[in-house]
């Protein structure tokens, strides 16, 4: 059976993100004084005795306001009530009971599900306050005291959230999942594209641009095949980023660069190509990931029969420094050509995980050297002994020669277009590795 989803939710600043922070073992929700940083959903995963369950932060919740964004983070922690297995109702002793977390309580009881009620900020050793007993009175049961910043008392709370889990085998984690990273400068229509495909409103979708802080894992099968979205902040140049919530994002969105396989750039094809569209790329490639690039909005262009060609020429030229990547033209709006965004990402995904044997590759280089000759340089000729694949993800050569000095990096360029117009490797960057015969570092 699919892993259990525990809830952690409460009120704005009670320390929500700090718990689940420290519950996943790593910084995955952004944590800062001001209320209302955590927006979305976040999932991690997490381990209690053995078990594997996912664990899901949301934003605080706020029953009654007429802001939108808040009313939004109200719809995703209702969301994520609905679809959880146990609830973690974290309160704050410090601030003792509010009305706000009556509110909260009485929303919790009504759906149903199992409550384990937590007492945060309890950092002090030994015998608890006075305070601490005053949350009996919300009905919820013996409360646990709980310090996130310290990780008192964590142990205890998981053991009370499993009480409420059956003993089962969960499912062990999936290798063969495609991560897909979505990003893009703000407002390109990253979280309108995830919401489209998951079928829910998975990520706040807004006008106002960084509504998105977080990285957030939306998980789609589709014709078989497990794909894990990863929506994230828009990056912006770094004079705006004037805040550290979204200097946060912008690490977030690299770190997702970082454990994705695809990476979509989302292009706004109202607005065209810009700087910050070859700075976003700039992150794929530095990483060697599989990379498409996604022209959204393609649904509010005025087209004429050559509208997508000229574009697409242009953005080829745009994109000079990635054109391995195949260019697609969507409108996350209507979801016209997401099923051929899924056939690219499964495609892309193979080439950039593609194993080529020594003897095949030491055919193109012999056919290579003897159509272009190798450069001299004072009488000295390079010589190429032969050529092997290192690695994958992306795929790395390595050309065994007599002087790695000769190795004009014009020449390194030919011998990848040859690779490519024989294996293809379309949607994915190609590294070359040159070592001088001898090199023990090979």
């Amino acid at each position: 059976m699919a892993k259990p989803v525990v809830a952690v939710v409460g009120r704005p600043n009670v320390g929500k993100s700090t718990l689940f922070n420290k519950l996943i073992g790593q910084r995955l929700s952004i944590v800062d004084d001001t209320p209302g940083v955590t927006r979305d959903r976040i999932y991690g995963d997490s381990e209690w005795v053995g078990r594997k369950f996912m664990l899901v932060d949301t934003g605080g919740i706020e029953l009654k306001t007429d802001d939108v964004i808040l009313s939004k983070m109200r719809s995703q922690a209702e969301l994520a009530i609905a679809t959880a297995s146990v609830i973690i109702f974290v309160t704050d002793l410090k601030s003792g009971i509010t009305a706000a977390d009556r509110e909260v309580a009485s929303m919790l009881q009504k759906s149903n599900k199992p409550i384990v009620l937590c007492v945060n900020k309890c950092d002090s050793v030994g015998n608890m306050p006075m305070e601490f007993y005053e949350f009996y009175n919300l009905g919820l049961g013996d409360p646990i005291a709980v310090s996130s910043v310290h990780g008192h008392g964590t142990g205890d709370l998981l053991d009370a959230v499993f009480e409420y889990i059956p003993k089962e085998d969960f499912e062990e984690d999936d290798d063969s999942i495609i991560n897909v990273a979505v990003i893009g400068k703000p407002n390109a229509g990253k979280s309108s594209l995830i919401n489209k495909i998951s079928g829910e409103e998975r990520s706040i979708v807004s006008d106002i641009a960084g509504t998105t802080r977080d990285a957030i894992d939306t998980l789609v099968e589709r014709e078989g095949v497990k794909y894990n979205f990863i929506d994230t902040a828009g990056l912006r140049r770094k004079s705006r980023v004037d805040d550290n919530i979204e200097r946060y994002s912008v690490m977030r969105a690299k770190m997702a660069v970082e454990r994705s396989d695809v990476c979509v750039i989302m292009i706004d094809a109202t607005e065209g190509f810009t700087e910050q569209d070859s700075k976003v790329a700039g992150l794929a490639l530095e990483q060697g990931k599989a990379a498409i690039i996604a022209v959204n909005k393609w649904d509010a262009v005025e087209k004429t029969g050559q509208t997508m060609d000229s574009m697409r020429k242009q953005l080829m030229v745009d994109f000079s420094f990635m054109t391995y990547a195949p260019i697609i033209f969507i409108s996350a709006k209507t979801g016209q050509r997401i099923d051929r965004l899924f056939e690219l990402i499964k495609y892309v995904h193979s080439q950039n995980t593609m194993r080529i044997s020594t003897g095949m590759l030491n055919d193109i280089l012999a056919d290579a050297t003897a159509r272009v000759q190798p450069p001299t340089d004072k009488g000295k000729r390079l010589k190429i002994y032969y050529m092997t694949q290192a690695s994958t993800k992306p795929p790395t050569f390595v050309c065994f020669c007599n002087r790695q000095d000769l190795f004009h990096f014009s020449y390194q360029r030919y011998l990848e277009n040859q690779i490519r117009s024989t294996f293809g490797l379309e949607g994915t960057p190609i590294r070359m590795v040159i070592r001088e015969r001898g090199d023990r570092k090979a």
